[in-house]
């Protein structure tokens, strides 16, 4: 793509609406647009790195033999009612009326939604287990949205939900997840630990949360160096030692990017779900809830991945793998850029070609780190003296001279 046709207008000056670090590079580099409190406009830039984020995390979805599927945003208030939230969730629901007066939701979650599509299917143990997960937006009436994507009223969540016949068969799938969301977040260049957490009021037996330790988090967590033991305050309140092992516990702050749940039989009682086991028995349908909020793990991954230039995004998740930047305005040097762009693209790499008159060298090498593109490319009639073209990383100070061939075989699949 050409920079000149990129719907794209980075910003020099730090947004004074912006606190953390996130927030400001992502507006700075025109990747979101607040529009009112806790919602934000996906720009071209940002909605690329979204739909990278989303497919990694749906390829483990399949992986895990779920299935997909899209449920509306828009909840019947007579599920909410047969599990007792519509007046007790925490935050509140939004709620409006049609116009024939009849209540309803947007969607926070979907538990009840999902229950009542599976107890109108299964009546029996040989129908079971069930996975089913969606990739949808959430409407969240929070009372103070704040860090720009960290905390939002309407984002888009990845939400698993599994059903079981027995116990054991939850918790293993539970551990399965955790594994899933392990590899999720590895790929996006994040190391979380897993905590232990609350329930809440989704509910259920056992909960985890995926902590990202950054000064920048909401979170407060216990941590034990010792044993390994890691546990959300909100949970645990502020106790000082261990649980496990009996070792001083410290204090360490995390951005929440992923939480999972054993909610047990709490919705497929209320809601009067059952199958019947092999002896004929009918018993309620163990269920188990999972989630990941991608505008989120967006902000997380900035959080983690920046520099006082910008934004250093991890390659499986980058708008962009290769900017190209011509120094002159020499007839070869544009040709040879051009040439570079087609045999880029045509290898199924991205690539921004910067080829925008008006900007100067130095404003384009400046939206190159500010917008995070892995390898910068720049090509000079000193370098095509050469036969090659100058490459930086993104997170390497400098760059080195490379002969195109050598570049081609090293960057290129084809070649």
């Amino acid at each position: 793509m050409r920079f000149s046709e990129l719907f794209c207008f980075t910003k020099k000056e730090k947004p004074k609406e912006a606190e953390t670090i996130s927030h400001q590079l992502l507006l700075r580099g025109d990747f979101i647009e607040q529009t009112i409190s806790g919602v934000y406009r996906l720009l071209p830039l940002g909605f690329r790195v979204l739909k990278k984020i989303e497919q990694i995390i749906r390829e483990e979805m399949k992986k895990l033999g779920a299935q997909e599927v899209f449920l509306p945003a828009f909840q019947n208030k007579t599920l909410w009612l047969e599990t007792k939230r519509w007046e007790t969730i925490d935050p509140p629901l939004f709620k409006f009326k049609d116009r024939h007066g009849k209540e309803i939701a947007l969607g926070p979650t979907h538990e009840e939604e999902i229950m009542d599509i599976v107890r109108k299917r299964i009546n029996s143990y040989k129908q079971l287990p069930i996975y089913l997960f969606q990739i949808q937006n959430k409407f969240r009436n929070e009372l103070r949205p704040s860090g720009g994507l960290l905390r939002l009223r309407e984002f888009i969540m990845k939400d698993l939900y599994s059903f079981h016949a027995e116990k054991q068969c939850l918790l293993s799938f539970y551990e399965k997840v955790k594994k899933a969301y392990l590899r999720i977040f590895k790929k996006c260049q994040l190391n979380p630990v897993v905590v232990e957490a609350s329930t809440g009021t989704i509910g259920g037996e056992l909960s985890h949360e995926f902590m990202v330790l950054t000064e920048s988090g909401e979170d407060h967590i216990l941590i034990c160096e010792k044993c390994n033991f890691a546990g959300n305050i909100e949970k645990f309140g502020q106790i000082q030692i261990c649980p496990n092992c009996k070792n001083q516990l410290r204090e360490k702050r995390g951005i929440e990017i992923g939480h999972i749940f054993v909610l047990g039989t709490k919705y497929s009682e209320a809601m009067r779900a059952y199958f019947k086991d092999k002896d004929g028995k009918e018993k309620p349908i163990l269920m188990g809830c999972y989630g990941i909020g991608l505008q989120r793990l967006m902000a997380a991954i900035v959080e983690i991945w920046h520099d006082e230039k910008g934004i250093i995004w991890p390659k499986s998740v980058t708008p962009f793998e290769f900017y190209i930047i011509p120094i002159e305005k020499d007839k070869k040097v544009i040709q040879k850029c051009k040439f570079l762009e087609k045999v880029l693209e045509q290898n199924n790499l991205e690539v921004l070609f910067d080829d925008r008159e008006k900007a100067s060298i130095g404003e384009k090498f400046r939206d190159c780190d500010l917008i995070g593109i892995p390898y910068r490319i720049v090509i000079s009639k000193k370098t095509l003296k050469e036969n090659a073209l100058e490459i930086k990383e993104r997170k390497e100070k400098s760059g080195k001279l490379i002969k195109f061939n050598e570049f081609l075989k090293k960057y290129v699949r084809n070649s």
